[in-house]
């Protein structure tokens, strides 16, 4: 199952800017694990959009919670489920 993350952010930017190096570190850490396949910046720069793969919703939540951006209550954060149904040879194997 994958979803997608929205995050939007609920403080000024300068407080996201403040705390971006550990958001960036927390991101990494869930790259090295397996469960982020994409993340960036929307834009207008309002938030950020991660792409997990995760075994449930509650281990999407769980890793969610642990992001500096929700920790420090600076982003609130929409999860949506999907489940793709076609994709491109590329993807294979990942999604």
């Amino acid at each position: 199952m994958l979803y997608i993350a929205v995050l939007t952010y609920i403080r000024p930017v300068e407080e996201i800017d403040a705390c971006l190096a550990d958001h960036i570190a927390w991101l990494e850490e869930g790259y090295q694990a397996g469960a982020f396949i994409a993340s960036g910046r929307r834009v207008p720069r309002n938030g950020g959009v991660i792409l997990v793969k995760e075994d449930s919703l509650e281990d999407v939540e769980a890793r969610l919670s642990q992001d500096p951006f929700q920790t420090k209550g600076l982003a609130k954060v929409e999860v949506i489920p999907f489940e793709p149904s076609k994709r491109i040879a590329a993807l294979e194997g990942v999604i």
